[in-house]
């Protein structure tokens, strides 16, 4: 069993995420420095305003002992040896980006990291849910509801992601964001591109924003993904009609 460790943060100083690319077979689509690059502007000039969490990225091969992680490799089966999709085998919380799955669907690596670190920035073990209506509770996933919506950062296109509005299940004021490209009305909604994972009383489920998202969503590789780690061992998703946002 993989020990949580508590992360050593300090007041003022942004938490280091060393980012390492060991693909072999399925190289990057873009220079490494440049994306590393991308994706530090992209957080520093849009997610932190919002959600108030600094981090350093840096590119190296090696991460020190209890950093955070983004990890770009060619398959789920080579993120193994090195632990869970979430936790390393030290207890520090890693991302992965898998090649094979960004060039099966035909997305630029950009929009798969950066969806990563949001998520992992806000929630860096996949452990913590929102309190909605009627004892629903909703998982805490930066960008599943909204991510193939995507906006531009240095030509490279980055994921968009929900706002704290999103988890809260009261009326807010008109134009209230819910997401930073303005596309959802109301919170625990999902564009039609999107899903979103919710659960009651041990009952989890999952629902589509259409049927073609469900489609897709199923036809994927899922091991090693963060949503994956919400549903308990030996129980499977619920599936719900898609009911959707946009």
């Amino acid at each position: 069993m993989t020990n949580i460790h508590r992360t050593p943060l300090h007041r003022g100083r942004p938490q280091r995420i060393a980012c390492i690319d060991r693909t072999k077979k399925l190289p990057l689509d873009v220079p490494f420095g440049k994306l590393t690059a991308a994706l530090q502007k992209c957080y520093d000039r849009h997610f932190l305003p919002v959600w108030g969490f600094p981090v350093k990225l840096y590119n190296t091969k090696k991460a020190k002992k209890g950093e955070w992680q983004i990890q770009y490799v060619d398959t789920a089966d080579d993120a193994s040896t090195d632990g869970y999709h979430d936790l390393t085998k030290n207890g520090a919380p890693i991302a992965y980006v898998f090649m094979n799955s960004v060039l099966e669907s035909r997305e630029p690596v950009s929009l798969t990291a950066s969806h990563e670190l949001f998520e992992m920035a806000i929630d860096p073990i996949a452990n913590m849910w929102a309190e909605a209506k009627a004892g629903w509770e909703y998982s805490y996933e930066m960008c599943d509801p909204v991510e193939e919506d995507t906006f531009l950062v240095d030509g490279m296109e980055m994921s968009n992601f929900v706002y704290p509005a999103w988890f809260e299940p009261f009326k807010h004021p008109r134009k209230t964001k819910f997401d930073h490209l303005g596309l959802l009305k109301a919170p625990f909604t999902a564009r039609k591109t999107g899903y979103v994972i919710y659960k009651r009383g041990g009952r989890y489920k999952e629902h589509w924003g259409s049927a073609a998202k469900k489609k897709r969503f199923l036809a994927e590789d899922r091991r090693g993904h963060r949503s994956e780690y919400r549903n308990p061992q030996g129980q499977r998703l619920r599936v719900e009609r898609p009911r959707s946002n946009g």
